[in-house]
């Protein structure tokens, strides 16, 4: 396998824009402005996918890394890293306290967070799916750039309300999962999943942000503008939980396109917000593929989720990187 990726000149260029979004390491800032990020997963069964999700955040280099589960799922989280800070606040059903009560202490973090994942280990337990509800429509409020995979999907399939038209959100369906909101919106793609399908989908729920994983990544909002292609070279292991790679990185990425939009240090350019948006799921989508072509040149068939985690950060370097630093 060729040390340097293989990708086309559009997605060099477009890489070169991501830098833009990625501040300078700088003495003045001060701990949590380099990212507040949070997972919403977690859950009896399922413990990796949010861990997954959380840690590609920090190693991609946010601040602070939240996960909120339940207590079974925190108790085993715990035991992964001490990096992450793990909140047992969810629950599943049965539980005397209704989706409001659950989501009063997750809604009261909003304010600290940056961006926000839900979907990794999530599940489809009602009160689980019900109380991300409340979550969703709380964030929206207070414009949280939200990143929605898995069953916060599956939760978007039967409720798009609640996230069409919201334009700081970013879904990043498989080709099923892909294939299943189509059809909750009544939209007949004619299995067109690439660039068309991609901005269809987009445009039937108003304009959010869409990843749809494949072969190559499509990105769009349904707008020409901001439809693109992310064909960096990936692995050929198509083992469970490298999404989560990808949420969690696009998560770090729209922390810090808030700080570039912000104007917290001297950017370069004047991007908008529908640019960046764009700009933060494609990165998060090359970063990913990376990973996964560095993990599987080292693991080849036996590749884990695991395995992608330990090349987030060289993922970036080769990538991104630096001004100065990177290697493409």
């Amino acid at each position: 396998m060729p040390n340097q990726p293989e990708m086309s000149p559009a997605t060099k260029e477009l890489l070169k824009k991501v830098r833009m979004i990625v501040p300078p390491m700088l003495e003045k800032f001060h701990k949590g402005m380099l990212g507040r990020v949070a997972v919403i997963g977690g859950s009896e069964n399922y413990t990796g996918a949010p861990y997954f999700s959380a840690m590609a955040s920090a190693r991609l280099g946010a601040d602070l890394s939240h996960v909120i589960c339940t207590p079974p799922a925190a108790n085993v989280i715990k035991t992964y890293s001490p990096n992450l800070m793990v909140h047992p606040i969810m629950r599943e059903s049965p539980s005397p306290s209704p989706p409001s009560t659950l989501a009063t202490p997750v809604i009261a973090m909003l304010t600290h967070l940056h961006s926000l994942v839900i979907g990794p280990g999530l599940g489809r337990d009602d009160l689980m799916q019900n109380t991300v509800a409340e979550v969703i429509t709380a964030a929206k409020e207070r414009k949280i750039p939200l990143v929605l995979d898995a069953d916060a999907l599956w939760l978007v399939q039967r409720r798009p309300e609640l996230v069409k038209g919201y334009k700081e959100c970013v879904l990043t369906p498989n080709v099923v999962e892909f294939g299943r909101l189509a059809e909750s919106v009544g939209l007949d793609t004619k299995g067109d999943t690439g660039k068309e399908g991609c901005k269809a989908l987009a445009n039937a729920l108003g304009g959010v942000m869409v990843v749809r994983k494949g072969m190559v990544d499509w990105i769009s909002d349904g707008t020409d503008k901001q439809t693109v292609k992310s064909d960096g070279q990936g692995g050929k292991k198509r083992s469970g939980g490298q999404g989560d790679t990808l949420t969690g990185s696009i998560g770090t990425l729209l922390a810090w396109r808030n700080m570039y939009l912000e104007g917290a240090w001297d950017t370069e350019g004047e991007m908008g917000r529908e640019e960046t948006l764009m700009l933060a799921a494609f990165g998060g989508s090359a970063i990913t593929r990376e990973c996964s072509r560095l993990a599987f040149g080292k693991k080849g068939r036996s590749l884990q989720a695991s395995d992608l985690t330990d090349e987030v950060p060289v993922a970036f370097e080769t990538l991104i990187g630096e001004k100065e630093e990177s290697k493409l």
